[in-house]
Formats: C-alpha cells, structure tokens, sequence
C-alpha cells in the first residue's frame, strides 16, 4: 500500500463510529466446528435484521466421502429464530481445511455468495493443479459478488469495508462490520500466533503487511477469527480478541516484531507443518464457490487426488 491508506483510514473512522454508537455495532454468534477448529458466524443489524453469514462449514467425512450439514442447519436455525434477513454469504477466502456450506445455506436462506477479488489467482493455480478443463471458468463467476480492496456495503444501517490482506493466500479478505474485523485465516488468538504462508501464492512477507494493516485499526476494534487450535496451557476454544490485544501480546507478529524476524520465524515454522487433513476436498470444492464437481456420466462427483504433485 502507499503511505496513504485510503481504505484503512475509512475502515478505522467506521471503527471509531461503531465504537462510540451502540446501534452502529453488529451482533455477533460464532459456531464452533471442533472437527476442523473453524468459526463461522451469523453477523447482523439488530434494527433491520440483515445478516450475513461467514466462513460456513459443510460437514465432510473423508473416509467415505460423505458430505452431511448438521453445522449449518445450525446456522439455519439461529438464522430462522431471530428472524433475520440473509444478503451475504461472505468467504474471507478459498479455505483449504473445510468445505464451504454456501450453496446450501442460499439456497435455504438466500443472499449473494461473495469473496475477494483475487480469487482468479487462486482459480488458475488450482485449476491446473487438479486438470480442472477448460469447463471450469477461472473468472471468479461462481460467486455472485468479488469484492475489492476498499470496496464498502451494508447490513442495515450498519457500514462495512473489505480490506484485501493477502499472504496466507493471494485471495484473503477482512471484513470490517461496525466495530468488528473478521480477518479469516492472517491471524488468530495472541497465544498461538498467525496463519501459515506455503500454501501456493502464499507469502510471509505479504502476510507481514497485511497484519500490519489490520493491526493499525484502533485497538479497540474487535477481531474475529475464523480457527482456533488452543495454544499449550490452554483448556477453552477462544475467537475473539482486539488489536489493542494482539499489538501487546501476539507471539509471532506484537509491535516491536520486525518484518525480517517475522519472515525468518515463518518461513522456517512452515517448514515443519503437515498439509491440512481435508486440503485437497477443500480446495477443489471452494474455488467453485463451494460447489462439487460435476457428476460425471454416471451420476456422481469425483474428488482428485494428485499424486506426487504438491
């Protein structure tokens, strides 16, 4: 980013206005998918009810190759309670440890399916990795909405702004609703640290900056995290946090942490990490907004697995 952050600075005084005017601030539920440590939350506008949904779980056996929806008939049902208003169906990005419920919470719900724009990058480099055709569009246009750095919407009265924060992937998105940041997979809880960056279009470096830039919202905002691993000497699941929290706290990345240490430490902490447990289901189902692969003559859908490849 240049010295001047348009977007940052927009996203920071809707902070500021959030925090100082309770009907400007979201109401939050996070739900908890222990199989694949991933948050995903129902965020809306007490007023006028709009809501959206982000970062939703599609249950997935990868033995049997089943796929069931138990974690988001529990958003269904929390959505259905509180009678609110779906317009989003938000991926912070092409997550490569679960499988999207998209399709199927729109499909029941409604609403837009939206991600970052850069999810074309992510769509080549895993278009190609899977022989995915000529079929499949590289385009972004399985999802109804690619949402660009700066670019701002709503839930009711209540204003929101998606800042582009590549790094763990060139596609990664936070968005800032009211007074509270859902970053995705850049950062989680001050105890365990930050996303990987050696996932294909990763970068540690980029991933640096983009904490930075979230970490120069006012430290009051409040950060939600799409996973959590509990760090050692931990017994609870935790999400939530602020960036006041992580600038003092965070062991990777808390202020006085250089870009050059940060990388080292990264670089060398990927290293020794095993690929997650359903990347190859996820990745191949995420990049087409959460929708299988076509069935092929016989009716059914196939999942690929390449070997020696990655």
């Amino acid at each position: 980013m240049t010295e001047v952050d348009s977007p940052l600075d927009a996203a920071s005084q809707q902070v500021r206005r959030a925090a100082a005017e309770k009907q400007l601030r979201p109401s939050i539920a996070g739900f908890f998918d222990e199989a694949t440590n991933t948050v995903s939350y129902v965020v809306h506008d007490p007023k006028s009810c709009e809501a959206a949904i982000i970062d939703s779980v599609l249950d997935y056996e990868a033995a049997s190759g089943r796929t069931s929806h138990g974690s988001a008939d529990r958003i269904i049902e929390y959505v259905n309670t509180n009678n609110l208003k779906v317009t989003w169906l938000i991926e912070t990005h092409a997550h490569a440890d679960h499988i999207s419920a998209a399709p199927y919470l729109q499909e029941k719900l409604g609403g837009k399916l939206a991600i970052g724009a850069e999810i074309i990058r992510v769509q080549d480099v895993f278009g190609k990795l899977f022989n995915a055709g000529t079929d499949f569009e590289r385009d972004g246009s399985q999802f109804d909405h690619l949402f660009k750095d700066g670019e701002t919407f709503a839930l009711g009265s209540i204003e929101g702004i998606a800042l582009h924060v590549p790094g763990h992937t060139p596609a990664d998105m936070a968005f800032i609703i009211g007074d509270a940041a859902f970053v995705g997979d850049t950062i989680f809880m001050p105890d365990f640290g930050t996303a990987r960056a050696d996932f294909p279009g990763g970068d540690a470096r980029e991933l640096f900056h983009s904490i930075r830039r979230l970490l120069s919202l006012p430290d009051e905002t409040r950060l939600f995290l799409c996973h959590d691993y509990k760090a050692p000497g931990r017994d609870e699941y935790a999400w939530e946090t602020t960036v006041g929290q992580q600038r003092r706290e965070n062991i990777h990345v808390k202020d006085g942490v250089s870009e050059e240490d940060f990388v080292k430490m990264r670089t060398e902490r990927d290293k020794t990490l095993a690929m997650p447990n359903l990347i190859m289901p996820s990745v191949q189902v995420n990049i087409r907004g959460g929708r299988l692969p076509e069935p092929e003559d016989n009716g059914v859908s196939y999942i690929k697995i390449p070997v020696n490849a990655v």
